[in-house]
């Protein structure tokens, strides 16, 4: 079966394995101050970082929903090409998008009766979704057909590993991803709540650190727990303009691990508005 893999861009991937696979981003709408800008999966590290230093400057930052028609209409061009489609979204556990898809994807399917529009709920985030991406695209360049391709990626899935901290935890009380009660703690001074991604898509925090290079040291012994030396699946590293402490566990990672393929990157904007500046992220595939 012809069929492309599509992510929407809250999707943190290589431009490399991007490129490889030909994996195609919806853009989605977000705005930084006064500016309202749209995020099409090509922006440039220093646009990133300079949006992020103008977070810590008291720019307010939101998202805008992909809505069932906007789905509708970029998925289509790809049906009247006779192609299927896989789609990955952000987890149903932080947004909407997953839903919004399905809607969309029931209205086509009954014009186009003969293709598939199959919507997976990563539950996950970011390059969570990138990693599943990769699996995705590896496993149609191998003939692996939709449907087996998609019960792979529900399979892997369960094995995703979020480990990241922020820099201010009121960005995702904000959006009402995180507790009152745990925002608090993250204000009090030097400490660092540890959050994850739960299986079941939410945030959840995890750990307390008492600063940045104790917050760093926990997420690498997190890794190091979790990680299957066996998978042969990138490794992500991303950071919203704290690109020092990413540094710090880069460089212990690959010296504990020289030969895992290791992506260090800038966070994409859609994530980062609602996480604010100063996050440090490690997603990796685990056992």
């Amino acid at each position: 079966m012809n069929y492309e893999i599509i992510v929407d861009v809250a999707c943190d991937i290589s431009d490399e394995i991007a490129k490889l696979y030909n994996i195609h981003f919806i853009p989605m709408s977000y705005s930084f101050g006064d500016q309202m800008l749209v995020c099409d999966g090509n922006d440039s590290d220093d646009k990133l970082i300079a949006l992020y230093k103008k977070q810590r400057e008291g720019d307010t930052t939101s998202t805008s929903q992909i809505s069932p028609y906007m789905y509708e209409e970029y998925f289509e061009p790809f049906l009247k090409e006779n192609k299927s489609i896989i789609y990955l979204s952000l987890s149903s556990g932080l947004s909407s998008t997953f839903q919004s898809a399905n809607i969309a994807t029931n209205s086509l399917e009954e014009k186009y009766p003969s293709l598939k529009v199959a919507c997976v709920d990563s539950l996950s985030a970011t390059a969570g979704i990138g990693i599943l991406a990769e699996i995705a695209g590896r496993n149609r360049d191998e003939g692996m057909s939709l449907e087996d391709n998609v019960e792979c990626l529900n399979e892997a899935k369960t094995h995703l590993k979020h480990w990241f901290m922020v820099e201010d935890l009121m960005y995702l009380k904000r959006g009402g991803r995180v507790s009152s009660a745990t925002a608090i703690v993250g204000t009090m001074l030097a400490v660092k709540p540890i959050l994850t991604v739960n299986e079941n898509g939410k945030l959840e925090a995890i750990a307390k650190a008492r600063g940045l290079k104790a917050a760093a040291k926990d997420i690498i012994n997190r890794f190091i727990e979790s990680y299957d030396p066996n998978s042969q699946e990138a490794i992500y590293l991303l950071d919203a303009d704290e690109r020092e402490t990413s540094d710090y566990i880069k460089e212990t990672l690959l010296a504990k691990y020289p030969n895992i393929r290791l992506y260090q990157m800038v966070l994409s904007p859609i994530i980062g508005a609602h996480t604010g500046p100063g996050l440090v992220a490690l997603a990796h595939k685990g056992r």
